[in-house]
């Protein structure tokens, strides 16, 4: 369930895509991605983890982004190049189609005021979580998302290994200063991305940064 990295690098040029945002530390993301278009996430500073989720452009409400159906369709609780994402219907939703970090979470969910206490510590609760980023998205957009359409996310960058027994440890970040991981989207998709806070695992170094959005037609 582990598999291997297969470090794949872009023949895209940043100059160019045709959008580019960064996300500062903490803040969030919220964007459609067309059929064929590719985005890159890029970790600009290094080990900084991205908490994602993608719905149906078309239904959202109705499909999104299945970890169930991805892991067991890859063999593999990691991504990487050559991935596909699947959705709650089953249907392909992206493909990871380049990749210079080499592994991406699905187990480790998104930090929230609850599990910060049940982690870490009761006084922990106040901390900003990326729950809190995707539900404010959400509710500064109309899209009718609420938090029963919020599933288990990726968290790209992000190093959660799994320990033999099966359960998942919080390490190091293996990413870098300028890697990234492109995704083509395969069907119209709505990506909400929470560029993690986190200040209490080292996820991202107690370090959170900022990361950038690049989209090419």
């Amino acid at each position: 369930m582990t598999g291997s990295q297969r470090l794949t690098e872009s023949q895209r040029q940043p100059e160019d895509c045709t959008y580019r945002q960064v996300v500062p530390a903490g803040d969030g993301w919220l964007h459609p991605l067309r059929r064929g278009q590719t985005l890159r996430i890029l970790d600009l500073e290094g080990n900084q983890a991205v908490d994602t989720l993608f719905f149906s452009l078309a239904c959202p409400t109705r499909e999104r982004y299945s970890a169930i159906h991805t892991i067991r369709g890859q063999g593999n609780a990691f991504l990487t190049t050559g991935s596909r994402l699947l959705s709650s219907e089953n249907n392909l939703m992206l493909t990871i189609v380049a990749d210079t970090c080499g592994r991406h979470d699905t187990l480790g969910g998104a930090c929230a005021a609850e599990s910060n206490q049940v982690r870490y510590a009761l006084d922990k609760k106040p901390m900003h979580s990326c729950r809190d980023t995707f539900l404010y998205l959400l509710a500064e957009n109309d899209f009718n998302i609420g938090k029963r359409e919020l599933s288990s996310n990726i968290n790209f960058f992000m190093n959660v290994p799994l320990t033999p027994d099966g359960g998942l440890t919080f390490e190091d970040g293996i990413s870098g200063a300028g890697k990234y991981v492109e995704l083509r989207a395969e069907m119209d998709v709505l990506v909400l991305v929470s560029n993690c806070p986190q200040l209490n695992n080292p996820c991202n170094a107690y370090n959170p940064t900022p990361v950038e959005m690049l989209i090419w037609d």
